[in-house]
Protein backbone atom coordinates (compact mmCIF):
# COMPACT_ATOMS: atom_id res chain seq x y z
CA UNK A 1 0.00 0.00 0.00
CA UNK A 2 1.29 3.57 -0.74
CA UNK A 3 -0.11 6.19 1.72
CA UNK A 4 0.22 9.56 -0.46
CA UNK A 5 0.67 10.15 -3.90
CA UNK A 6 2.88 12.33 -3.50
CA UNK A 7 5.33 9.08 -3.15
CA UNK A 8 4.95 8.05 -7.40
CA UNK A 9 5.36 11.72 -8.78
CA UNK A 10 7.09 11.91 -12.00
CA UNK A 11 11.26 13.52 -11.28
CA UNK A 12 9.49 16.67 -12.98
CA UNK A 13 6.87 16.95 -10.71
CA UNK A 14 8.91 16.51 -7.69
CA UNK A 15 11.71 19.06 -8.71
CA UNK A 16 9.09 21.40 -9.44
CA UNK A 17 7.96 21.34 -5.50
CA UNK A 18 11.57 21.08 -4.47
CA UNK A 19 12.27 24.16 -6.19
CA UNK A 20 9.43 26.16 -5.36
CA UNK A 21 9.28 25.50 -1.14
CA UNK A 22 13.76 25.46 -1.57
CA UNK A 23 13.12 29.10 -2.63
CA UNK A 24 10.54 30.23 0.11
CA UNK A 25 12.92 28.15 2.78
CA UNK A 26 15.94 30.23 1.86
CA UNK A 27 14.03 33.15 1.63
CA UNK A 28 12.89 32.76 4.78
CA UNK A 29 15.94 31.69 6.60
CA UNK A 30 17.42 34.96 5.13
CA UNK A 31 15.00 36.93 6.32
CA UNK A 32 14.53 35.77 9.82
CA UNK A 33 17.65 34.21 11.06
CA UNK A 34 20.69 36.61 11.52
CA UNK A 35 22.85 33.44 11.29
CA UNK A 36 22.12 32.17 8.40
CA UNK A 37 22.08 35.95 6.65
CA UNK A 38 25.60 36.36 7.83
CA UNK A 39 26.61 32.89 6.21
CA UNK A 40 25.05 33.47 3.06
CA UNK A 41 26.04 37.10 2.73
CA UNK A 42 29.69 35.16 3.24
CA UNK A 43 29.48 33.06 0.56
CA UNK A 44 27.85 36.02 -2.18
CA UNK A 45 24.47 34.37 -1.95
CA UNK A 46 20.75 35.92 -1.64
CA UNK A 47 17.54 34.50 -1.55
CA UNK A 48 17.13 35.21 -5.56
CA UNK A 49 20.15 33.52 -7.05
CA UNK A 50 18.72 30.10 -6.13
CA UNK A 51 16.66 30.02 -9.40
CA UNK A 52 16.78 26.42 -10.05
CA UNK A 53 18.01 23.44 -7.99
CA UNK A 54 21.63 23.11 -9.02
CA UNK A 55 22.02 26.52 -7.31
CA UNK A 56 21.59 24.62 -4.17
CA UNK A 57 25.20 23.55 -4.29
CA UNK A 58 26.55 27.28 -3.85
CA UNK A 59 24.85 27.64 -0.61
CA UNK A 60 26.79 27.09 2.73
CA UNK A 61 26.38 24.18 4.43
CA UNK A 62 24.73 23.46 8.37
CA UNK A 63 26.76 21.17 10.63
CA UNK A 64 25.84 20.72 14.49
CA UNK A 65 28.13 23.33 15.69
CA UNK A 66 26.18 26.08 14.10
CA UNK A 67 22.68 24.36 16.43
CA UNK A 68 24.92 24.82 19.02
CA UNK A 69 26.57 28.20 19.02
CA UNK A 70 22.87 29.46 18.35
CA UNK A 71 21.34 27.43 21.92
CA UNK A 72 18.62 27.13 22.49
CA UNK A 73 16.37 29.26 19.69
CA UNK A 74 18.72 31.16 17.66
CA UNK A 75 17.76 29.08 14.25
CA UNK A 76 13.96 29.14 14.67
CA UNK A 77 12.51 30.99 12.20
CA UNK A 78 9.12 31.41 14.34
CA UNK A 79 8.57 33.22 17.80
CA UNK A 80 8.25 31.10 20.78
CA UNK A 81 4.88 31.63 20.96
CA UNK A 82 4.35 29.72 17.73
CA UNK A 83 6.58 26.31 19.34
CA UNK A 84 4.08 23.39 20.59
CA UNK A 85 7.16 20.99 21.16
CA UNK A 86 11.02 21.10 21.30
CA UNK A 87 12.93 17.71 21.44
CA UNK A 88 17.03 17.60 21.63
CA UNK A 89 20.07 15.49 21.09
CA UNK A 90 23.41 15.23 22.72
CA UNK A 91 25.96 18.41 21.94
CA UNK A 92 29.57 17.61 22.81
CA UNK A 93 29.71 20.82 25.72
CA UNK A 94 26.90 18.55 28.02
CA UNK A 95 24.06 21.41 26.10
CA UNK A 96 21.84 19.93 23.50
CA UNK A 97 21.22 20.61 20.07
CA UNK A 98 17.69 21.90 20.18
CA UNK A 99 14.94 21.35 17.78
CA UNK A 100 11.45 23.03 17.99
CA UNK A 101 8.26 22.01 15.70
CA UNK A 102 5.20 24.43 15.08
CA UNK A 103 1.93 22.46 14.79
CA UNK A 104 1.84 22.45 11.21
CA UNK A 105 5.70 21.14 11.65
CA UNK A 106 3.69 18.36 13.96
CA UNK A 107 1.38 17.25 11.30
CA UNK A 108 3.84 17.18 8.75
CA UNK A 109 5.76 14.88 11.38
CA UNK A 110 2.79 12.46 11.77
CA UNK A 111 2.31 12.44 7.99
CA UNK A 112 5.84 11.62 7.12
CA UNK A 113 5.97 8.71 9.71
CA UNK A 114 2.62 7.61 8.57
CA UNK A 115 4.52 6.69 4.81
CA UNK A 116 6.95 5.17 5.76
CA UNK A 117 5.34 2.60 8.70
CA UNK A 118 2.82 2.08 5.41
CA UNK A 119 6.08 1.22 2.92
CA UNK A 120 7.25 -1.02 5.85
CA UNK A 121 3.86 -2.92 5.81
CA UNK A 122 2.18 -1.60 8.95
CA UNK A 123 -2.10 -0.94 9.11
CA UNK A 124 -4.73 -0.49 10.95
CA UNK A 125 -5.25 -3.97 12.39
CA UNK A 126 -1.77 -3.86 13.80
CA UNK A 127 -0.83 -3.44 17.52
CA UNK A 128 2.61 -1.54 17.62
CA UNK A 129 4.78 -1.47 20.86
CA UNK A 130 7.26 1.00 20.99
CA UNK A 131 9.97 -0.10 22.40
CA UNK A 132 12.36 3.40 22.02
CA UNK A 133 12.71 5.72 25.07
CA UNK A 134 10.28 8.50 25.78
CA UNK A 135 11.20 12.22 26.51
CA UNK A 136 13.69 14.32 24.40
CA UNK A 137 14.82 11.68 22.25
CA UNK A 138 12.60 12.38 19.16
CA UNK A 139 12.44 8.11 17.91
CA UNK A 140 9.22 7.05 19.93
CA UNK A 141 6.83 10.36 19.76
CA UNK A 142 7.65 10.29 15.72
CA UNK A 143 6.73 6.91 15.71
CA UNK A 144 4.25 6.76 17.74
CA UNK A 145 1.95 9.64 16.17
CA UNK A 146 2.28 8.47 12.61
CA UNK A 147 1.31 4.90 13.87
CA UNK A 148 -1.82 6.19 15.10
CA UNK A 149 -2.30 8.08 12.13
CA UNK A 150 -2.50 4.97 10.19
CA UNK A 151 -5.14 3.55 12.73
CA UNK A 152 -2.72 1.02 14.42
CA UNK A 153 -3.07 0.35 18.15
CA UNK A 154 -0.78 1.96 19.98
CA UNK A 155 1.24 0.66 22.98
CA UNK A 156 3.81 3.23 24.55
CA UNK A 157 5.94 0.76 26.84
CA UNK A 158 9.42 2.53 26.39
CA UNK A 159 12.40 0.77 26.39
CA UNK A 160 13.52 -1.42 29.52
CA UNK A 161 12.01 -3.79 31.59
CA UNK A 162 12.29 -6.31 29.42
CA UNK A 163 10.06 -9.24 30.88
CA UNK A 164 7.10 -6.88 31.13
CA UNK A 165 7.73 -6.38 27.49
CA UNK A 166 7.12 -9.75 26.95
CA UNK A 167 4.63 -9.85 28.58
CA UNK A 168 2.41 -7.45 26.88
CA UNK A 169 3.03 -8.54 24.23
CA UNK A 170 2.13 -11.81 24.77
CA UNK A 171 -1.05 -10.32 26.32
CA UNK A 172 -1.73 -7.35 24.15
CA UNK A 173 -1.21 -9.37 21.21
CA UNK A 174 1.69 -7.12 19.49
CA UNK A 175 2.14 -7.62 15.90
CA UNK A 176 4.50 -4.66 15.61
CA UNK A 177 7.74 -3.57 17.24
CA UNK A 178 9.43 -0.36 16.75
CA UNK A 179 12.60 -0.24 18.68
CA UNK A 180 16.99 -0.12 17.70
CA UNK A 181 17.97 -3.22 16.19
CA UNK A 182 19.54 -4.23 19.05
CA UNK A 183 17.15 -4.31 21.59
CA UNK A 184 14.62 -6.49 19.54
CA UNK A 185 17.62 -9.28 19.68
CA UNK A 186 17.72 -8.64 23.34
CA UNK A 187 14.28 -8.91 24.03
CA UNK A 188 14.25 -12.37 21.69
CA UNK A 189 16.90 -13.76 24.05
CA UNK A 190 15.39 -12.71 27.41
CA UNK A 191 12.07 -14.35 25.42
CA UNK A 192 13.76 -17.49 25.27
CA UNK A 193 14.80 -17.87 28.62
CA UNK A 194 11.36 -17.30 29.73
CA UNK A 195 10.38 -20.07 27.70
CA UNK A 196 8.29 -18.55 25.12
CA UNK A 197 9.75 -19.15 21.30
CA UNK A 198 9.02 -15.62 19.56
CA UNK A 199 8.41 -17.08 16.67
CA UNK A 200 5.23 -19.03 17.59
CA UNK A 201 4.39 -18.15 20.93
CA UNK A 202 4.08 -14.09 20.54
CA UNK A 203 2.17 -12.31 17.06
CA UNK A 204 4.83 -10.06 16.53
CA UNK A 205 5.36 -10.20 12.59
CA UNK A 206 6.65 -6.98 12.10
CA UNK A 207 10.31 -4.31 12.93
CA UNK A 208 10.46 -0.55 12.33
CA UNK A 209 13.70 -0.29 13.42
CA UNK A 210 16.20 2.79 13.74
CA UNK A 211 18.09 4.87 16.12
CA UNK A 212 21.64 2.69 15.20
CA UNK A 213 22.48 1.26 12.34
CA UNK A 214 22.73 -2.58 11.51
CA UNK A 215 24.04 -4.51 9.33
CA UNK A 216 22.21 -7.04 6.76
CA UNK A 217 23.58 -9.86 9.18
CA UNK A 218 21.27 -9.04 12.28
CA UNK A 219 18.62 -8.35 9.88
CA UNK A 220 18.87 -11.96 8.58
CA UNK A 221 18.97 -12.93 13.27
CA UNK A 222 16.09 -10.90 13.71
CA UNK A 223 14.16 -12.07 11.02
CA UNK A 224 14.81 -15.55 11.88
CA UNK A 225 14.61 -15.28 15.21
CA UNK A 226 11.47 -13.25 15.62
CA UNK A 227 9.69 -15.16 12.39
CA UNK A 228 9.63 -11.17 11.64
CA UNK A 229 9.99 -8.96 8.36
CA UNK A 230 12.49 -6.13 9.77
CA UNK A 231 12.94 -3.03 8.18
CA UNK A 232 14.91 0.07 8.81
CA UNK A 233 14.31 3.86 9.02
CA UNK A 234 16.55 6.87 8.66
CA UNK A 235 16.15 10.40 10.72
CA UNK A 236 17.88 12.54 13.12
CA UNK A 237 16.70 14.89 15.36
CA UNK A 238 17.77 18.18 13.40
CA UNK A 239 16.03 17.05 10.30
CA UNK A 240 13.23 16.07 12.27
CA UNK A 241 13.44 12.61 13.59
CA UNK A 242 12.46 9.70 12.38
CA UNK A 243 10.44 10.31 9.02
CA UNK A 244 13.10 11.40 6.62
CA UNK A 245 13.30 8.05 4.83
CA UNK A 246 11.95 4.13 5.22
CA UNK A 247 12.52 1.33 4.01
CA UNK A 248 9.45 -0.34 1.11
CA UNK A 249 8.75 -3.86 1.68
CA UNK A 250 11.12 -4.32 -1.62
CA UNK A 251 14.11 -4.36 0.99
CA UNK A 252 16.39 -2.21 -1.79
CA UNK A 253 17.04 1.16 -0.20
CA UNK A 254 15.61 3.71 2.08
CA UNK A 255 12.97 5.46 0.42
CA UNK A 256 13.60 9.47 1.23
CA UNK A 257 10.61 11.74 1.36
CA UNK A 258 11.96 14.12 -1.42
CA UNK A 259 9.01 16.53 -1.68
CA UNK A 260 10.23 17.25 2.16
CA UNK A 261 14.13 16.85 1.83
CA UNK A 262 16.22 17.37 -0.47
CA UNK A 263 19.47 14.97 -0.34
CA UNK A 264 22.93 15.40 -2.29
CA UNK A 265 25.68 13.32 -1.54
CA UNK A 266 28.95 15.12 -1.05
CA UNK A 267 32.86 14.28 -1.34
CA UNK A 268 33.67 15.10 2.71
CA UNK A 269 37.06 16.18 2.70
CA UNK A 270 36.06 18.67 -0.33
CA UNK A 271 32.70 18.88 -0.10
CA UNK A 272 32.05 18.79 -4.24
CA UNK A 273 28.53 17.37 -4.76
CA UNK A 274 28.72 13.94 -6.15
CA UNK A 275 27.09 12.38 -9.34
CA UNK A 276 23.94 9.93 -8.63
CA UNK A 277 25.31 6.51 -7.22
CA UNK A 278 28.79 7.37 -5.83
CA UNK A 279 29.35 7.27 -2.58
CA UNK A 280 29.75 10.03 0.30
CA UNK A 281 28.24 11.98 3.19
CA UNK A 282 24.72 12.73 2.83
CA UNK A 283 23.80 16.24 2.85
CA UNK A 284 20.19 17.02 3.59
CA UNK A 285 18.15 20.28 2.87
CA UNK A 286 14.62 20.74 4.46
CA UNK A 287 12.17 22.32 2.59
CA UNK A 288 8.81 21.88 4.55
CA UNK A 289 9.91 22.57 8.13
CA UNK A 290 8.44 25.95 9.51
CA UNK A 291 10.11 26.23 13.32
CA UNK A 292 13.93 25.25 12.36
CA UNK A 293 14.85 24.48 8.40
CA UNK A 294 17.81 23.68 7.49
CA UNK A 295 20.28 23.97 4.24
CA UNK A 296 22.59 21.39 3.41
CA UNK A 297 22.89 20.05 6.12
CA UNK A 298 26.06 17.77 6.54
CA UNK A 299 24.95 14.11 8.69
CA UNK A 300 28.20 12.77 8.57
CA UNK A 301 26.57 9.68 7.63
CA UNK A 302 27.98 7.84 4.37
CA UNK A 303 25.75 6.17 1.54
CA UNK A 304 24.77 6.70 -2.33
CA UNK A 305 21.37 7.77 -3.76
CA UNK A 306 19.86 5.43 -6.28
CA UNK A 307 17.31 7.39 -8.52
CA UNK A 308 15.87 4.29 -10.36
CA UNK A 309 11.74 3.35 -9.98
CA UNK A 310 11.58 0.59 -7.29
CA UNK A 311 9.48 -2.26 -7.46
CA UNK A 312 7.20 -0.95 -5.38
CA UNK A 313 6.17 1.49 -7.56
CA UNK A 314 7.40 4.43 -5.85
CA UNK A 315 9.22 7.16 -7.49
CA UNK A 316 11.07 8.46 -4.38
CA UNK A 317 14.78 8.28 -4.48
CA UNK A 318 16.15 5.64 -2.07
CA UNK A 319 19.70 6.27 -0.16
CA UNK A 320 21.37 2.87 0.40
CA UNK A 321 22.23 1.72 4.08
CA UNK A 322 24.43 3.80 6.46
CA UNK A 323 28.04 2.15 5.62
CA UNK A 324 29.74 4.60 8.56
CA UNK A 325 30.09 7.99 9.55
CA UNK A 326 32.50 10.52 8.94
CA UNK A 327 33.16 11.31 12.45
CA UNK A 328 34.44 9.53 15.24
CA UNK A 329 30.63 9.41 17.30
CA UNK A 330 30.02 6.41 18.78
CA UNK A 331 26.42 4.99 19.10
CA UNK A 332 25.55 3.26 22.08
CA UNK A 333 21.74 1.92 21.89
CA UNK A 334 20.36 4.37 20.03
CA UNK A 335 22.19 7.18 21.96
CA UNK A 336 24.98 9.30 20.52
CA UNK A 337 28.13 9.07 22.28
CA UNK A 338 31.06 11.59 21.64
CA UNK A 339 34.56 10.52 23.45
CA UNK A 340 35.30 14.26 23.80
CA UNK A 341 31.99 14.40 26.17
CA UNK A 342 33.49 11.60 28.02
CA UNK A 343 37.18 13.30 28.08
CA UNK A 344 35.38 17.13 29.72
CA UNK A 345 33.60 15.20 32.19
CA UNK A 346 36.56 13.26 33.10
CA UNK A 347 38.77 16.50 33.06
CA UNK A 348 36.57 18.28 35.37
CA UNK A 349 37.22 15.45 37.97
CA UNK A 350 40.05 16.61 40.52
CA UNK A 351 41.00 13.18 41.91
CA UNK A 352 41.86 11.84 38.80
CA UNK A 353 44.31 12.43 35.50
CA UNK A 354 44.29 13.33 31.90
CA UNK A 355 44.76 9.33 31.10
CA UNK A 356 41.62 7.41 29.93
CA UNK A 357 40.88 4.39 27.56
CA UNK A 358 37.04 3.70 26.38
CA UNK A 359 36.00 0.38 25.67
CA UNK A 360 32.82 -0.63 23.79
CA UNK A 361 31.69 -4.08 23.73
CA UNK A 362 28.44 -6.05 22.90
CA UNK A 363 27.00 -8.66 25.24
CA UNK A 364 24.29 -10.54 23.65
CA UNK A 365 22.88 -8.26 21.73
CA UNK A 366 23.07 -5.28 24.30
CA UNK A 367 26.05 -2.42 23.64
CA UNK A 368 28.23 -1.78 27.07
CA UNK A 369 30.46 1.34 27.43
CA UNK A 370 33.49 0.90 30.02
CA UNK A 371 35.98 3.21 30.92
CA UNK A 372 39.25 2.68 32.42
CA UNK A 373 40.53 6.30 34.33
CA UNK A 374 44.01 6.38 35.88
CA UNK A 375 43.84 7.77 39.21
CA UNK A 376 46.27 10.86 39.78
CA UNK A 377 46.64 10.38 43.54
CA UNK A 378 47.94 6.79 44.66
CA UNK A 379 46.32 7.43 48.24
CA UNK A 380 43.14 7.06 47.29
CA UNK A 381 43.54 3.60 46.44
CA UNK A 382 44.25 2.55 50.43
CA UNK A 383 40.31 3.52 51.11
CA UNK A 384 37.81 1.35 49.39
CA UNK A 385 34.77 4.22 50.28
CA UNK A 386 36.86 6.76 48.76
CA UNK A 387 37.37 5.15 45.59
CA UNK A 388 33.56 3.88 45.40
CA UNK A 389 32.73 7.75 46.33
CA UNK A 390 34.65 8.82 43.09
CA UNK A 391 33.36 6.11 40.73
CA UNK A 392 29.66 6.69 41.69
CA UNK A 393 30.42 10.84 41.09
CA UNK A 394 32.10 10.23 37.12
CA UNK A 395 29.31 7.84 36.56
CA UNK A 396 26.35 10.11 37.43
CA UNK A 397 28.44 12.76 35.71
CA UNK A 398 28.34 11.15 32.77
CA UNK A 399 25.24 9.66 32.40
CA UNK A 400 23.80 13.49 33.00
CA UNK A 401 25.71 14.21 29.97
CA UNK A 402 25.24 11.10 27.39
CA UNK A 403 21.87 9.45 28.95
CA UNK A 404 23.74 5.93 29.60
CA UNK A 405 25.46 3.92 32.08
CA UNK A 406 28.87 3.25 31.87
CA UNK A 407 31.12 1.15 33.79
CA UNK A 408 34.38 2.96 35.56
CA UNK A 409 37.57 1.12 36.47
CA UNK A 410 39.95 3.28 38.11
CA UNK A 411 43.40 2.17 37.73
CA UNK A 412 46.77 2.91 39.34
CA UNK A 413 48.64 5.76 37.94
CA UNK A 414 50.78 5.02 34.27
CA UNK A 415 48.98 1.77 34.24
CA UNK A 416 47.35 3.09 30.64
CA UNK A 417 49.21 3.09 27.50
CA UNK A 418 50.75 6.50 26.25
CA UNK A 419 51.00 7.56 22.50
CA UNK A 420 53.88 9.76 20.84
CA UNK A 421 51.32 11.07 18.14
CA UNK A 422 47.66 10.92 18.00
CA UNK A 423 46.08 9.16 21.31
CA UNK A 424 43.57 6.08 20.54
CA UNK A 425 41.37 6.50 23.18
CA UNK A 426 38.50 4.57 22.08
CA UNK A 427 38.75 0.85 21.16
CA UNK A 428 35.14 -0.92 19.76
CA UNK A 429 35.41 -4.69 19.93
CA UNK A 430 31.55 -4.51 18.78
CA UNK A 431 32.93 -5.72 15.45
Amino acid sequence: MIWSKEETLSREEIEKIQLDRLQETVKRIYDKVPYYKAKMDEAGMKPEDVKSLDDLSDLPFTVKDDLRENYPFGLFTVPKKEIVRVHASSGTTGKPTVVGYTRKDLNTWTELIARIVTMAGADSTDVAQIAFGYGLFTGAFGLHYGLERIGAMVVPTSSGNTEKQIMLMKDFGTTLLVSTPSYALHIMEVAKKMGIDPVNDLDVKLGLFGGEGSTEAMREQIQKGWGMFATENYGMSELIGPGVAGECEALKGLHINEDHFIPEIIDPGTGKVLPPGEKGELVITTVSKEALPLIRYRTKDITRLMYEKCDCGRTLVRMAKIEGRTDDMLIVRGVNVFPSQIEEVLLNTKEIGPHYEIIVTRKGYLDKIEINVELEDTSLLDSYSNLDKLQLTIRHNLKTVLGIDAKINLVEPYTLKRFEGKAKRVIDNRN
